[in-house]
């Protein structure tokens, strides 16, 4: 029998006489029984040593072979083999005595510690193993190496006997961890599977045997068939458990209560929400029992059957229940739906189809709602409301992308689908095409203004992001890029705009879009005004003694600015020639060859009162300072008499019908126009200088027909290019090329793709 745990051992132990059988295999015993029981405070060193010796010696053991030769070697091997035996009978007579739970854990420990132990064993009678072991079998005879002895013992003196028992009892506790009844601290269920698996080899067949080092992972890969017992008893067993346990869950857990509900309530939304934590919960669980218990590739399996049953039973619930959980803003829940369908990655797609729905659905009511409270007339639409309207949906729904789909690129596909559909074809657009372009435009000409309420509140920088990221989603960014260089302008030669700095910040983000190309286009109008300034510095020094009134002067390179040539006649009122005359001698002077165009339409003025009680000062045009300075000399003028001074003809009226409208001057009789001395504003500067309805929407007009001559050429040019590269081409794969090279400007026609390539 073997001696008892108790025992310690130390150097005294070994024994006094080396010829002494009896006593060196004692120590020996010794030795294996504080081995096989775990104690690591036993003299494996001079153990090492005695068995070594034990196993050499030919004194010790009178025993010969059929050549007379004494066969020490085999006495200590048929030693081994009763001492192992004699080990069990202790375990086999106390596993009788066991049930349930006690029986398992008793189990599962003593096979645990038997099995490091047989290891140690192994490595101590290496000696025997490579020289005796490795003979013998040789020469045909059935004897297994040192470690494979103590498992084929255990195998059938507990394992065979107690199989079924085991395998019902494993089932039961991991049907006890589901249920929260049992914490397995012990690795139970991993110790039992090892042995499932390590014991499953064939006696008679040595490439069934398991090899050392032994890696529970790997037995699939290294011995599959090995695993008659595990697949047999336990893992068949185990996964119809799992199947039959988790279906039954999920409907307790969801779809009785649910369907006992009104899809889309918050009844319904609750139990979904409860379902989704369970569901996460549950997996979580079984990811880190499979990891801790099962072999890889069970482990796998088992993690599938689980996912198909909690997430794919029930994604058609899920479907339904997703738009609820974006209305209410369920950010926690979305993020477990999302992990959840992650696991099946063709389950997301649906969802995003969902989700860009919903989105597109969400923004074009809030559009129409937009629409409807100002009027049914969408051109009533206020650029700012309808800019803050897109950028909240975007915003919002790109923070859930972020929040609760981790940023998955599928989903931010889908945002962008939605956001180019709705931003580009919704309630305000219907009336006409180019109204996102042009919003967005006047929006950001209302930012970089001066006195602007955001560049006070310092919120600027977050409302040209706005701009930026709308004017990504624009299918006509050309219709954009031409009314923002139009604006630009405006501000640019008013000297109306909010800083230089943040009109460079504006024209980079562009650039980034837009291209080199039409960066360099509007910074070449910010060096114009830099070179003005310079040279209206350098002109006043030089008529300093001849300044009869303040003038500053704007050259502008013609191919760089938007503005269109005057369409009226101007006669130069005869105060401001002087002027008018020295600065074209002066340039000419300076620049010899260059032609000066005088745009007297784009020009703005201040006059002076000095008729009223308070001096005012007026803000005009030039035409509108022509008529004016015609009642320095006059009260009361005729339509006729103000035109024949003037030289303006067809916006004569309208210029007329603006001063009327501020008041400053009088109509009482038709076409006769009296100053009026009773003109009391309410601010000390008067701005007269307001754009003329049919101007507005000429100048659109103009634009509009400008971008579409444009793209008529690029159109061409791309035609070329592609020509150019591939000689021979279908005539609808040409189309859908051009389609594809020019689609991030504007969405092209194909007609105008079709007479262009014919041309």
């Amino acid at each position: 029998m073997p001696h008892s745990n108790s025992r310690t051992y130390g150097l005294s132990n070994v024994p006094r006489k080396p010829d002494d059988n009896d006593q060196t295999w004692a120590y020996v015993t010794n030795g294996l029984d504080c081995i096989m029981s775990g104690m690591e405070d036993g003299p494996h060193a001079g153990l090492s040593a005695t068995i070594y010796s034990y196993c050499t010696s030919t004194r010790m053991h009178p025993r010969t072979d059929a050549s007379g030769h004494t066969d020490a070697k085999a006495v200590v091997y048929s030693k081994l083999c009763r001492y192992f035996d004699q080990r069990l009978q202790p375990m086999v007579v106390k596993l009788e005595d066991l049930q349930d739970i006690d029986l398992l854990r008793y189990y599962a420990n003593e096979w645990h510690q038997y099995r490091t132990g047989a290891v140690s064993c192994n490595r101590l009678f290496s000696h025997l193993n490579r020289l005796w072991v490795k003979r013998e079998r040789d020469e045909g005879r059935k004897i297994y190496p040192v470690y494979i002895v103590p498992l084929v013992l255990w195998k059938k003196r507990i394992f065979d006997p107690s199989l079924t028992k085991l395998t019902s009892l494993v089932h039961h506790v991991v049907l006890k961890q589901r249920d929260g009844e049992l914490i397995d601290d012990g690795a139970i269920v991993r110790k039992l599977v090892d042995s499932f698996i390590l014991l499953g080899f064939d006696e008679d067949d040595s490439n069934t045997w398991p090899t050392l080092p032994f890696n529970f992972s790997d037995a699939k890969q290294k011995h599959p068939e090995n695993l008659k017992y595990f697949y047999s008893p336990f893992e068949g067993a185990l996964i119809f458990d799992t199947e039959h346990y988790y279906k039954a869950e999920s409907w307790n857990l969801l779809a009785e209560k649910y369907y006992t509900t009104t899809p889309g309530t918050s009844l319904a939304h609750d139990f979904l929400s409860d379902y989704l934590k369970k569901a996460e919960r549950r997996l979580r669980e079984e990811e880190v029992r499979a990891d801790r218990d099962l072999p890889s590739h069970t482990g796998q399996e088992l993690i599938y059957l689980c996912e198909h049953i909690l997430i794919r039973g029930h994604l058609e619930l899920m479907y339904e229940c997703f738009q609820t959980l974006l209305e209410f803003d369920n950010h926690e829940d979305l993020r477990r739906m999302y992990d959840l369908l992650s696991r099946i990655p063709e389950s997301l797609e649906p969802m995003r189809k969902n989700f860009e729905d919903y989105i597109k659905q969400t923004a074009l009511s809030s559009i129409l709602k937009l629409v409807l409270a100002d009027g049914p007339n969408a051109d009533n639409v206020d650029p700012a409301t309808y800019v803050d309207t897109l950028f909240e949906i975007h915003r919002k729904n790109s923070d859930v992308v972020h929040r609760c789909f981790k940023a998955d690129v599928g989903f931010a596909t889908s945002l962008d689908k939605a956001c180019q559909e709705f931003v580009n074809c919704n309630a305000v657009t219907m009336a006409s095409s180019i109204k996102s372009p042009e919003l967005l435009a006047k929006y950001a000409d209302t930012l970089l203004r001066k006195n602007n309420r955001m560049a006070e509140e310092g919120a600027l920088e977050g409302a040209l992001n706005r701009v930026a990221i709308l004017f990504l989603y624009l299918e006509d960014k050309d219709i954009f890029q031409a009314m923002y260089t139009n604006n630009l302008s405006q501000r640019l030669i008013r000297g109306i705009s909010t800083s230089d700095d943040r009109e460079a910040n504006m024209i980079s983000r562009l650039k980034e879009v837009c291209g080199l190309e039409y960066g360099n286009k509007l910074q070449r109008m910010f060096n114009d005004i830099r070179l003005s300034r310079d040279l209206t510095d350098v002109f006043k020094e030089s008529t300093s003694q001849n300044q009869d009134i303040a003038f500053s002067i704007s050259v502008l390179t013609t191919n760089f600015w938007p503005l269109k040539l005057p369409t009226s006649n101007f006669l130069i009122p005869d105060e401001i020639v002087p002027t008018y005359e020295r600065f074209s001698t002066f340039y000419q002077d300076k620049y010899s060859g260059r032609r000066l165009t005088w745009l007297w339409n784009h020009s703005s003025n201040e006059l002076h009162t000095n008729y009223l009680g308070q001096k005012h000062t007026l803000i005009t045009s030039s035409y509108q300072m022509a008529v004016l300075l015609q009642y320095n000399r006059h009260d009361s003028l005729s339509l006729d008499e103000l035109m024949s001074a003037t030289a303006i003809s067809g916006d004569l009226k309208q210029i007329l019908g603006l001063l009327v409208k501020a008041k400053l001057l009088n109509a009482e009789q038709q076409d006769q126009y009296n100053l009026n001395f009773d003109f009391k504003p309410r601010k000390i500067r008067v701005n007269l200088n307001l754009p003329i309805k049919a101007e507005v929407n000429m100048e659109s007009s103009d634009i509009l027909e400008a971008v579409n001559k444009d793209r008529r050429y690029v159109i061409r040019a791309t035609i070329v290019r592609i020509m150019k590269a591939r000689k021979i081409m279908k005539n609808q794969a040409l189309i859908q090329e051009v389609i594809a090279q020019v689609s991030r400007h504007f969405p092209p026609k194909i007609p105008v793709i079709k007479k262009a390539s014919r041309s």
